[in-house]
């Protein structure tokens, strides 16, 4: 039986941590994929559009980067994964594309970090992580 894990990946130790875990679990079902999906959200001053932009595509090449590192390491593990970098240019919170994501490609599970906000800033800055848990239509595990 084929098994999809999706990893929220943001570059954070924890979204790294994530990224072993679906390792671990893939290592444990044959047949598992592991799906890597990396959402840039707004950076950059809202008032200049264009340097927003122009941040929001440096840091998707970055993690670009990053994701090819990633992929080098899961198949040399024999792990079949895909990975993307998405720029949400409508804004949302990362975590509805996450889920919106996860609903697209049938995923079984998703692995998120959970940067550790304390109660306050979840409030004022919204959470990506209790965004994903709240709102997926698959199991969550939160990597604290």
């Amino acid at each position: 039986m084929k098994r999809k894990i999706l990893v929220a990946y943001d570059g954070s130790e924890l979204s790294r941590e994530a990224l072993n875990e679906a390792k671990l679990q893939a290592r444990g079902v044959p047949e598992t994929e592991v799906y890597v999906l990396s959402v840039v959200t707004q950076a950059g001053p809202s008032a200049n559009m264009a340097l927003a932009r122009s941040i929001e595509w440096e840091l998707a090449d970055n993690l670009q980067t990053e994701m090819q590192k990633i992929k080098e390491e899961f198949e040399a593990d024999g792990i079949t994964i895909y990975t993307d970098v998405v720029i949400d240019v409508a804004q949302q919170n990362a975590g509805e594309k996450v889920c919106s994501y996860a609903d697209e490609y049938d995923i079984d599970l998703i692995i998120i970090g959970n940067r550790g906000l304390g109660a306050v800033k979840k409030l004022l800055l919204g959470s990506v992580s209790t965004r994903v848990v709240q709102h997926a239509n698959c199991p969550v595990l939160v990597i604290k």
